[in-house]
This record gives C-alpha cells, structure tokens and sequence, in this order.
C-alpha cells in the first residue's frame, strides 16, 4: 500500500513539476513579448526624434538669409518723396522713382566699396522700400538698415564659391556688416529664382486651397457613399463589384489619378492648368475610397441595438441614419479622413501630372489661379544645386510637418468633441 501512495505521490510531483515547467516557459515567452513590444516602440520613438532632430538642424538655416548692415542717411540724399506719400498705393514704384535703388547703392559704396555694393541683392531696395513704408519716420535721418545681399555673397559667407566672395564676406563679418539674420519673409514671400528671395507663402497658400477643395468634394461624398451602402444598398452582386472596385482604388498608385485629371478635368477645363480646382479635383478621387472604406467600418461597428431602439419608438429610416447612426460613427469617418487628408497633403505625383510644377512668383488669389503645392516645392527645390535651395528645401519641409500636425490635431480635436460612448 505504502508502495502505491509512493508512485502516486511522484506521479503527482512529476506532472506538477511539468505544469511549473510549461508555465515558466509560458510566462518567459509573454515577458520576452512584452521587452518585444517595448523595444518595437522605443525604436519607433528613436526613429521619429532622429527624424526630427535631422530635419530641424538641417532647416534652422533655411529661416536665416546673409544681409548686410548698410548706413543711409536719408536726410542728406535727398529722396524726394513725402512721407504721406508712402501710405497711399504704389508707394514702392514711388520710391523707385524717387531714385531709392541707387541712393541704397551709393551708401553701400561708400561705406564699404564698390566690390561690396555690387554684391547686393538685385531686390535690395525692395527690401528696403517696404521698411521705409512700414516706418516713413525713417526718412528723417541717418539709418542703418539691412538688407539682403547677392547669392555669391552668401555663397561666400558659408565658405563656398568663387575665392574672392569668400575673402569679400572674411572682411565684411570682420566689419560687422554681414551677417545673417532670421528672415520672417521666407513665409510671406513667393518663390524665387534666387534663394535669397524665396519664400513658401504660394505654395503654403496652394496647398491650403488645394486641401479645401479636396475635403469639401471627398469628405461628403466618401461620407454618403459610405452610409448608402452600408445601410441602404441590397446585398447583390452589384453592390459586390462596387465594394471590390472601391478596395482596388484604394490601392492604386497615385500618379494613376494624376493621368485621370489630366484626361479628364483637363479636358473640360483646359484653362484652370496648374490650378487649386484641378489639383483638389485629382485629390479627391484618391481621397475618396479611404474615406469610404473607413466610413462603412465606422458604421458597421455602430451596435444594431441603437437602430432597432430608434425605430422601435417611431423614428423613420433616414432619422435613424443621421440622427443616430451617422452621430456615433463620425469619430470613425474622422480617423479615415485624417489618414487620406494626410496622404494626399504629401502626394507630388499626381500634381506634377496636371502642371502644379510650374514656377509661379505670385502668390494665388483664388481657387482657379496658377498655383504650386509644398510637395511639389520641395521636389523642385531639392533639384537645385545651390546649398542656399537645400537649406529651404528643409525649412520647407518643417514648415509641411508643421502644417500636417496642426491639420490633424484640428481633425483629432474634432473627433474627440463628437465621440460618444455606448
């Protein structure tokens, strides 16, 4: 008997030891997920700061432009101008008239040489034009204003280009007259040939048009299309192409709908080429199935409780969608809106397709105006092989992060101010 308890005994023990043995292994493996799972994040967050970190040193530079510190003694040149004159319009033709430019190039002359004159920006006296405008008090006196200075000059100053700028910036930084100094126009300015003059004000202001036009076609479309087959389409094989088309289009490659509104919205408006109406047009056909794909898991994910308690009380059909089921399922649309809003903000393909490339010195002034997108500036920057373009080109892109962020959390704040829970 004493024999059997025994065996018993270590049978127990052996199979508790190997239920210990698999739970230590089970436990091992969850921790060794978890330290997965936590180092998938860090990464991911080391990533994304080494990203930022890279785009930011890089891009400081692009919001500073080399200017040079010129002394002009308004009072002894004689600019024949009245101060009141400069609050009227074309007060800057007015002091191009008045002989502003040259006035600018004779102080610089004389207060550094003709070498140093010569190397000022050909838009300098524009510069200086609109400090006159903003201040006339400063045609009262002698003034040292700044003003921006020739590429090959600032060329020089970072080191590069021809020998003598770099020895011309040596002795103008030993004077104190060149320097370089955080340039605000860069957001209010158009683009430039020169990378001393240019700015992201036209593109920033095209991308901002082009994304109203694409949320205000694709957003209550997707929307609709989205609760029609959801909740008013019959089970079909028709309805069965249709949701197979909409997953395929999802998916296609962007420059795909860049060749559709180049055939397509070209041809009916051949005179809006480059346009915010043409690009956001071409935006909302990719936009669209992201949203609608989105939507209809939104709307699905709605309990059917909720609509059967709303048509139990008397409710009809189409109170039922839009006071009950379209409310609840709108954090979800929002979240699908995001992601394609995001994506067609960064999209360049399909715009380089409707002529969204082109150099355009102006700002736009509407929706049907000549316009270029940030992506596609950044592209077109990029090209260029001057270090000025590439110290843009990062400021341009952090100014696109910047924009990205600030549309999302408009979006994700309008998301958290209509979620309910259930």
């Amino acid at each position: 008997m004493s024999e059997t308890t025994t065996s018993v005994d270590a049978q127990r023990e052996a199979r508790n030891a190997r239920i210990a043995a698999r739970l230590k292994k089970r436990y091992a493996a969850e921790k060794r997920f978890k330290y997965l799972a936590m180092g998938s994040v860090i990464f991911s967050a080391l990533v994304l700061a080494f990203l930022l970190f890279v785009m930011t040193s890089n891009g400081i530079a692009g919001f500073a432009r080399a200017e040079m510190r010129v002394p002009v003694d308004f009072a002894a040149a004689w600019l024949t101008i009245d101060e009141t004159r400069l609050s009227q319009p074309g007060a800057q033709s007015a002091l191009e008239s008045a002989g502003l430019a040259d006035i600018l190039q004779f102080s610089a002359t004389e207060a550094y040489g003709q070498d140093a004159a010569d190397e000022l920006n050909a838009a300098a006296w524009r510069n200086l034009a609109d400090q006159l405008i903003a201040d006339p008090e400063m045609l009262r006196g002698e003034q040292t204003v700044s003003v921006p200075v020739s590429e090959d000059l600032a060329s020089g100053m970072r080191g590069e280009g021809a020998a003598e700028m770099r020895v011309l910036a040596d002795r103008l930084q030993a004077e104190g007259a060149l320097y370089r100094a955080v340039d605000w126009g860069f957001l209010s300015r158009a683009d430039a040939t020169n990378s001393q003059q240019a700015g992201i004000w036209g593109a920033l202001k095209g991308s901002l048009l082009t994304m109203v036009v694409t949320l205000a076609l694709a957003f209550p479309i997707g929307v609709l299309s989205a609760l029609y087959l959801e909740e008013y389409a019959p089970r079909n094989k028709w309805t069965d192409i249709i949701e197979v088309s909409i997953n395929n289009l999802a998916a296609v490659p962007s420059i795909i709908f860049g060749l559709l509104g180049l055939a397509v919205f070209l041809a009916i408006f051949p005179n809006y080429r480059s346009a915010p109406l043409i690009g956001g047009m071409t935006l909302a056909l990719m936009t669209m199935p992201v949203i609608v794909i989105s939507g209809r898991n939104a709307i699905k994910a709605v309990p059917p409780s909720i609509r059967d308690g709303a048509l139990a009380i008397g409710a009809s059909k189409v109170q039922v969608v839009f006071h009950h089921v379209l409310p609840l399922a709108l954090p979800g649309i929002l979240t699908g809106t995001i992601i394609g809003m995001a994506r067609a903000l960064g999209e360049t393909a399909p715009l380089l397709m409707i002529g969204m490339r082109a150099f355009v010195a102006t700002p736009p002034d509407g929706f049907t105006s000549p316009s270029s997108v940030l992506p596609v500036q950044i592209f077109l920057w990029s090209d260029e092989i001057n270090r000025g373009f590439v110290e843009r080109t990062s400021a341009a892109i952090i100014v696109l992060l910047v924009f990205l962020l600030l549309m999302n959390g408009l979006a994700i704040y309008l998301r958290n101010r209509f979620e309910r829970r259930w």
